[in-house]
């Protein structure tokens, strides 16, 4: 389970990365943000720390993660998902957002949760096939 969520995470925020990036225009519109120039470098410099998540996503995700495994990198990313989901709850359910952004807010939330469930779980089964009582 662990390499899907972090191979649909780097996927995810690289994708954003990339276009907050080179098009910090295109994706500040889709959410619903006019382009003045401080959201513009703004956007550009999200997107690089998106990119930059994405990248260490993608280059751990053939190791073992969860529990013990990888800490680190779970728990950055279970802070990420759940300040960034919070604060999305908070903005849209107080105001009138793009339709867009639920959407995001969805997405932030379930990796959310499923970082919470990566990082309390053993990345490899019990010896003998049976759990631990």
């Amino acid at each position: 389970m662990a390499r899907i969520v972090m191979t649909a995470s780097a996927v995810l925020l690289g994708a954003a990365g990339v276009l907050l990036s080179f098009a910090p225009e295109v994706g500040l519109a889709l959410l619903g943000v006019a382009a003045s120039p401080a959201a513009l470098l703004m956007g550009q410099l999200v997107g690089a720390l998106y990119f930059g998540f994405a990248m260490l996503n993608w280059m751990n995700k053939d190791n073992p993660t969860g529990g013990i495994y990888n800490r680190p990198v779970v728990v950055a990313n279970l802070t990420h998902f759940t300040i960034v989901g919070l604060a999305m709850l908070k903005f849209l359910t107080g105001s009138q957002p793009a339709p867009g952004l639920w959407a995001v807010g969805a997405v932030y939330t379930l990796l959310a949760i499923v970082f919470a469930v990566v990082l309390y779980t053993h990345p490899f089964p019990p010896a003998g096939g049976q759990p631990k009582p």
